[in-house]
């Protein structure tokens, strides 16, 4: 009886063994073709930009290339000048903002549409920066709804023309 016991409790552990070793192999399989194809899926993405025959040429000035997103190489980027603002403070410690932003628009001609309005686009940035508070500007947050004013803001200054999208190339708080 005793031998019939044990022989009955290693059976059971070797075959939770061998399904061990098969759950483990499935396992490693997955995530083999997982890399071979996130591996392709990269290589094939930057390759792409090279060969495409909508990119602009080199020489063109603001174009931007190797964007991502299908429309992203028919984008042109108008860059400001830095700003430099004081924010709100509520104890009277002063707090100041640095702001380098640059506009992608759609078209060239929507560049030099945007030309002569320039001075209310600047305008209308700093009227809204100059209220606002330094907790105004904490976290991801804070700058995504800095962004989305700004956007606003800057669409209603230069409409009929339209910007896509308000580019931060430097934010300065102190």
């Amino acid at each position: 009886m005793a031998t019939e016991a044990e022989v009955g409790g290693e059976a059971p552990a070797k075959k939770g063994v061998n399904k061990l070793f098969i759950i483990i192999g499935a396992a490693a399989v997955v995530v083999l073709l997982a890399g071979a194809g996130l591996f392709f899926f990269m290589s094939s993405g930057s390759s792409a930009p090279a060969t495409d025959a909508h990119a602009a040429p080199a020489g063109e000035h603001g174009a931007a290339a190797g964007e991502h997103g299908a429309g992203a190489a028919d984008t042109f980027i108008f860059n400001l000048e830095p700003m430099m603002v004081n924010l709100q403070s509520v104890d009277g410690v002063q707090n100041y903002m640095k702001l380098t932003v640059a506009l992608e628009v759609a078209d060239e001609t929507m560049m030099t549409e945007i030309q002569p309005k320039l001075a209310k686009v600047i305008d209308a940035f700093q009227v809204y920066m100059r209220e606002l508070r330094k907790s105004d500007l904490e976290g991801s947050a804070g700058v995504y709804r800095l962004k989305e004013e700004l956007l606003r803001r800057v669409n209603l200054a230069v409409y009929p023309a339209r910007i896509e999208s308000i580019l931060f190339k430097e934010i300065l708080v102190q």
